[in-house]
C-alpha cells in the first residue's frame, strides 16, 4: 500500500532487498499458513530456479523441488507477508540466470532410470514366473516298437 509516495508494508521491505538469493541456490523458505485459526510455519526447500523482477515491489524467485518422486514447484513473492524466512543452504555456480532446463533434465533421468527399472521387472518377472511354474511330470516313455527293438 502506498501512501503520497510513502510505502506502508507490514513486511521490513529494506531487509528483504538486500537477501542475496540467485539461480542456483538451494534455499528453505519458511512460510506462515493459517489453518482453523492458528498460524503454523512450513518450510519448503528446493532449488531456486529464477528470480523475477529484481528488488520491485512485485519481485518472486521460483523454487523447486521433487517431493515422492514429483517435481513441485513454487512461486513465491519477495515481499509477501506470509514469508518468515529464507535461508541460504547451498549456492551453485550456474551460468544462467533461468535454470527452466532443469526441468527436462530431471524428466529425462527419470526416464532413463525407468527404462532401467523395467529391464530389471521383466527379468525378476521371468524368474518369478519360472519358480512359480506348475511343476508337471514328465510323461512316461512308451515302449519301443517291435520292429525296432529286433535292429
Amino acid at each position: 500500500m502506498e501512501i503520497k509516495g510513502i510505502t506502508v508494508s507490514p513486511v521490513d521491505m529494506a531487509k528483504r532487498k538486500t537477501w542475496d538469493m540467485r539461480a542456483g541456490d538451494t534455499v528453505k523458505v519458511t512460510q506462515k499458513i493459517k489453518e482453523k485459526g492458528k498460524i503454523r510455519l512450513q518450510a519448503f526447500e528446493g532449488l531456486v530456479l529464477a528470480r523475477k523482477h529484481g528488488s520491485d515491489s512485485g519481485a518472486t524467485f521460483t523454487v523447486r523441488k521433487v517431493a515422492s518422486g514429483v517435481g513441485v514447484e513454487r512461486v513465491f513473492p519477495l515481499y509477501s507477508p506470509n514469508i518468515e524466512s529464507i535461508e541460504v543452504t547451498k549456492r551453485a555456480k550456474v551460468r544462467r540466470a533461468k535454470l527452466y532446463h532443469i526441468r527436462e533434465k530431471a524428466t529425462k533421468e527419470i526416464n532413463k532410470q525407468m527404462r532401467n527399472i523395467r529391464s530389471a521387472n521383466d527379468e525378476a518377472i521371468a524368474e518369478t514366473a519360472a519358480k512359480n511354474a506348475p511343476k508337471v511330470a514328465p510323461a512316461p516313455k512308451a515302449a519301443a516298437p517291435a520292429a525296432e527293438a529286433k535292429a
